[in-house]
């Protein structure tokens, strides 16, 4: 069973939905076809890209919405609502159209994440959970890319769900983190409902029931011969810990012919550590023994500890995953970009700011990036109105929506359109891929990047631009709205 089976969902939603749906309802635009966007505005951390997720509990959402006898008494006992609304709420489903970009995909600023064309009152109630699960989700697969890719293949875990921001931000962080790149988690009820593959060993508190760190150590190789990482950090590191694991290791698994072991460090300068552990290790002839290390990490330590030279083979990442530490918002808006009239025209819509970053895009959209035939690598993303084609059998040019006059074009190229559809006319149409292959597709796409794109620090700037046709439509728009 998902999390939101376990709880209707549908009032989980901003009371301004409830408020505005009224509204909509009493002045006849119950029915008038609406079109909103999800997209975030800056990449958290200061990063060249984010991975979007959070697309599977969002389908969930929608096929569950229902409101029950108990939501519309709540509703009625606010006396703010037409009673005719309320019989409405009775019956109510999702009867609208989502269109979204799939989960693992590498995404930039400004770019329509999820496009929800439903009649207004639909669009607007499902505003608050579609943000908060992309939201959540993306901002931690996001965070986890980058530490996976600090890690330079080595294997890294997700230890964080003590210190999440609630259960379901554990739970379902654990699935984002390994769509990101984790191999696994310690939170059990995520491989349970979700499949992420869960794992652990032990905590201090093993070693310190037991009368000596020696006895905990060759008590667990005995109980789990075949996963038997220990903990050698509970008292000191390199004249107990380590030769005590030795210790239990031959005497133990050695006569059983198994090699496969390792041990943990979660505290203490790891480079050093690490690198006379190794030595120990190796001498004592267990050059088969991985080392696992914990302990606050997050990408820029794992990118120093490797530069020092730390003999690392598994990081174990906690808070500063979990909860994004570092930039814990992703920031994704919900906002209007169109409207139907009454004989089915699509009306653009605006927001319009003084703060240039916040003013959006309007229209019914597509959204295309390019690779490049030769290299595979992506070149740039364009977006499109609704009925624009790309022909990618030529050159393109391409200019800086922001900065006209910087123009690029593109040869040798293919198209490919991000954005899929997820319901028609209420209807999941969304073939949904295994959380194995989100994982891998994630690996693929993320491996389409130029390395500038995807430094930590100062990434090349990835360009996402506007065709003629709908950048006009925008500067027409202002232009109307001074």
């Amino acid at each position: 069973m998902k999390t939101e089976e376990k709880l209707n969902m549908t009032m989980l939603c901003d009371f301004y939905e409830l408020t505005m749906g009224n509204g909509y309802f009493k002045n006849g635009y119950k029915d008038r076809i609406t079109y909103f966007d999800v997209f975030f505005r800056s990449v958290p951390d200061k990063g060249g890209f984010a991975i979007v997720a959070g697309l599977e509990q969002l389908i969930d959402y929608i096929e569950n919405l229902h409101f029950t006898k108990e939501d519309i008494e709540y509703l009625r006992g606010r006396k703010l609502f037409d009673e005719d609304f309320l019989t409405y709420l009775e019956n109510f489903r999702f009867t609208g159209d989502i269109y979204a970009i799939p989960e693992g995909t590498p995404v930039f600023p400004r770019e329509p994440l999820v496009t929800v064309r439903a009649p207004a009152i639909e669009a607007q109630l499902i505003e608050t959970f579609t943000l908060l699960t992309i939201n959540h989700q993306s901002l931690i697969a996001t965070k986890a890319n980058r530490i996976v890719r600090a890690a330079r293949g080595r294997t890294v875990l997700e230890f964080g769900s003590r210190r999440a921001q609630g259960a379901d931000a554990a739970i379902v962080g654990a699935r984002a983190a390994y769509i990101g790149g984790c191999h696994g988690t310690a939170c059990t009820i995520s491989d349970e409902i979700y499949g992420v593959p869960a794992g652990g060993t032990m905590a201090h508190a093993w070693v310190q029931m037991f009368n000596s760190e020696y006895e905990a150590f060759k008590t667990y190789c005995e109980i789990y011969p075949t996963n038997a990482t220990l903990l050698v950090d509970t008292y000191n590191t390199l004249k107990s810990g380590v030769p005590n694991a030795i210790r239990a290791f031959n005497e133990v698994l050695k006569p059983l012919g198994i090699t496969k072991c390792g041990i943990r460090l979660d505290s203490g300068d790891m480079t050093y550590l690490s690198r006379q552990a190794r030595k120990m290790l190796d001498d004592a002839g267990w050059t088969d023994c991985k080392i696992s290390v914990s302990n606050s990490l997050d990408e820029y330590l794992i990118q120093d500890l490797l530069l020092q030279g730390a003999e690392i083979d598994m990081f174990g990442v906690g808070e500063r995953m979990i909860t994004a530490r570092s930039e814990p918002v992703f920031g994704s808006v919900y906002k209007l970009a169109a409207v139907e009239d009454e004989e089915g025209n699509i009306i653009p819509k605006i927001k319009v700011s003084e703060n240039v970053g916040k003013i959006t895009v309007p229209h019914f959209k597509k959204l295309y990036r390019f690779y490049g035939r030769d290299t595979g690598k992506a070149i740039a993303d364009y977006m499109t109105v609704y009925d624009e084609q790309v022909d990618d059998t030529g050159d393109m040019e391409l200019f800086d929506p922001e900065a006209t006059w910087k123009t690029k074009t593109v040869y040798n190229f293919t198209a490919r359109e991000l954005q899929v559809p997820i319901f028609l006319g209420g209807k999941c149409v969304y073939e949904r891929p295994s959380l194995e292959q989100i994982r891998e597709y994630c690996r693929q796409q993320v491996d389409t990047l130029w390395d500038e794109v995807k430094r930590f620090d100062y990434p090349h700037k990835y360009y996402v631009d506007l065709s003629p046709k709908l950048w006009q439509i925008q500067q027409d728009l202002l232009r109307a709205k001074r």
